[in-house]
């Protein structure tokens, strides 16, 4: 590594491991849930979608896999490498961070509004639940610290 990114503040460190971390098991989970839409290779009944409009967890797969999955995937190697790739900044609405800071700080959106709209539609709350919605909350927070901000001006 060079000097420039030894010297990150740790709370970058920590951000980029929950986003990693977050892709990799919903591209994981996503993934799984796209080739067997019955729910039967991570072992969730069909049932728990009785109050969603959808009949097997194929659709919800495939946005677990891409928005919380892939998603996060790209925006911890965007926050790890800081890619000068122009195309994202169209998106960005906050000109005076990198595109990769905005990114982060919409992954902990997806998280809770995902949640949130799992929670209503299943009507009911497991430890997961609980345990992602404080994720989604700890990326927020650490993607609007002043160390990490300050990492990410342009």
């Amino acid at each position: 590594m060079n000097d420039k990114t030894d010297r990150r503040p740790i709370a970058v460190w920590i951000l980029i491991s929950l986003q990693f971390l977050l892709g990799l098991g919903a591209s994981v989970s996503g993934g799984l849930l796209v080739a067997a839409p019955d729910g039967e290779l991570i072992q969730m009944p069909l049932k728990l979608l009785q109050y969603s409009p959808f009949s097997s967890f194929l659709v919800p797969g495939m946005i677990l896999a891409l928005l919380l999955g892939l998603y996060p995937l790209a925006v911890a190697y965007a926050l790890w490498q800081k890619p000068a790739w122009r195309w994202p900044d169209g998106l960005n609405p906050f000109k005076n961070m990198k595109w990769s800071w905005a990114s982060s700080l919409s992954t902990g959106v997806i998280l809770l509004i995902w949640i949130t709209v799992q929670v209503l539609m299943l009507r009911s709350v497991a430890f997961l639940h609980i345990l992602y919605f404080v994720w989604g909350w700890v990326l927020i927070i650490l993607t609007l610290t002043p160390g990490v901000r300050l990492d990410f001006i342009r």
